[in-house]
């Protein structure tokens, strides 16, 4: 095909998951300009419009979708044979990003990546820690960790654990407010919770849950904010089992009426998931996690 660079099709996909040029050329470390030059030689090689163009961003056209699927399958390729040829699919060694809760990713994975390195010492562990929703297919991470099971796609899921969740408080707010004996008795009292318009789960909504007509006092889109505000004695906070049960500061609350159980995901996008540093980290994740099984879930 006259004048078609097979390497604009990279400026395409990196354009078409961000849908802004600037986030898309930094990603791809060139200039804003050569990347919409780039832009515009894929559109006049292959004569069609990929984008519509406006201040708020980039957004596909009709025949830019079409061109989605085939550009992620010759991405896929393209990343199977430079594993094949460059020998690294037979050994752990490159970046593998992981997507996760903040909880899980910062109490429960952080402190065992020292021990996913000592295994691989050429591997490149990138942790994303945050209440977020990660696009396997925009490449936002290669391994996630979900507290939602996702739609179908191209993905391999996997249930990591199901985990509980109990109402906890300070010893602070405990003595400086009426005394809760049933959960009736919670009427009344002060939460800490998460922020309901920046909430991108249902399954975190737990006040909901737990005391509907319940009044905050604190709220933030952070789970490691909201327990740092508890512990200052702020209100009662519904918290994950594996990160108060490491906390010396926080007393359970109405452990016989109130308890949550939810699960965690570990996803895949089909394309990346035999290669060797994807197996290898999903391994290691399962693996801790069964090891660990207890601190998931309530006595």
């Amino acid at each position: 095909m006259p004048g078609f660079d097979w390497n604009d099709l990279r400026s395409y996909l990196a354009v078409a998951r961000s849908g802004r040029l600037t986030a898309a050329a930094q990603k791809l470390q060139v200039d804003h300009t050569t990347l919409s030059r780039r832009l515009s030689a894929l559109e006049h090689a292959l004569k069609a419009k990929l984008f519509d163009r406006s201040p708020s961003g980039y957004t596909l056209t009709e025949q830019g979708q079409r061109l989605l699927p085939t550009a992620e399958e010759m991405e896929r390729l393209a990343i199977a044979a430079q594993e094949m040829v460059g020998g690294s699919a037979a050994c752990v060694e490159g970046t593998v990003r992981i997507g996760a809760p903040e909880g899980f990713g910062s109490y429960f994975l952080a402190p065992r990546i020292a021990a996913l390195k000592s295994l691989y010492p050429e591997l490149l562990v990138q942790l994303v820690a945050a209440s977020a929703v990660f696009s396997l297919s925009r490449r936002d991470a290669d391994v996630v960790v979900s507290v939602a099971r996702p739609p179908a796609g191209r993905l391999i899921v996997s249930k990591l654990t199901d985990y509980d969740l109990a109402l906890y408080a300070a010893p602070a707010y405990l003595d400086g407010h009426a005394p809760i004996r049933t959960a009736a008795d919670l009427t009344g009292h002060s939460f800490v919770s998460y922020i309901g318009e920046l909430l991108h789960f249902p399954e975190l909504d737990f006040l909901q849950h737990v005391a509907p007509g319940g009044a905050t006092s604190v709220e933030s889109s952070n789970l490691l904010a909201q327990l740092r505000a508890t512990l200052a004695g702020a209100g009662l906070c519904v918290l994950p089992a594996f990160l108060a049960g490491e906390e010396k500061g926080l007393v359970r609350v109405l452990p016989d009426e109130v308890s949550l159980t939810r699960s965690l995901w570990l996803i895949v996008h089909q394309d990346l998931a035999e290669l060797a540093r994807i197996k290898a980290v999903v391994k290691f994740v399962k693996d801790e996690v069964a090891a660990a099984r207890s601190v998931f879930r309530l006595p």
